[in-house]
């Protein structure tokens, strides 16, 4: 009777320590994107197939119809999708500055990588929300004036491009065509 009273209370442990650690994982989320693809995944998806030299593009902001919810909602990582903001990723959206490797004292991530956070903006050029790219291959050291500026350079026109594709930035929530 003891060992099926210990098996109970084990399996009753397990049971609660699973349920917990379920529900943490949901908790990590702050929105949770519709069952339909999104404009601003196809956006995302279609700049990562005719851009190989990227690593990844995401896209952020607060989604239509919540209140300070920042959180990435369209991006080539699809499991970070609704995921919470991080705090410099907030000051881009709302201060409409833009941030050159904030990764600079990560030098032995894997993969390397050189990354630019700035404003997202719309066909009439209003910043909206936040765009990441990443680089896949940077140089060993590329924390120098000149490949900061042609990382820079290289964002600028990845974000303008896709500016002109944006009419607003709710059409970014509505279903992909």
């Amino acid at each position: 009777m003891k060992l099926s009273k210990l098996t109970l209370t084990v399996a009753l442990a397990g049971a609660v320590m699973f349920g917990v650690a379920s529900s943490a994982s949901a908790a990590e989320k702050n929105w949770t994107p519709p069952a339909h693809k999104i404009y601003g995944q196809k956006l995302s998806d279609e700049t990562m197939a005719a851009h190989p030299e990227l690593l990844s593009i995401t896209l952020h902001g607060v989604p239509p119809g919540k209140t300070d919810v920042y959180t990435m909602f369209a991006g080539s990582y699809l499991d970070r999708v609704g995921n919470p903001d991080d705090p410099d990723d907030i000051d881009v959206s709302k201060k409409g500055i833009t941030i050159v490797d904030p990764r600079w004292h990560r030098t032995q991530d894997n993969p390397k990588k050189f990354v630019i956070l700035m404003p997202m903006r719309d066909a009439k050029g209003d910043n909206i929300g936040l765009v990441v790219y990443a680089w896949k291959n940077p140089p060993a050291n590329a924390n120098n004036s000149a490949d900061e500026l042609s990382y820079l350079k290289k964002a600028n026109d990845l974000r303008d491009a896709l500016a002109k594709k944006i009419p607003s930035y709710n059409a970014l929530f509505d279903e992909a065509k």
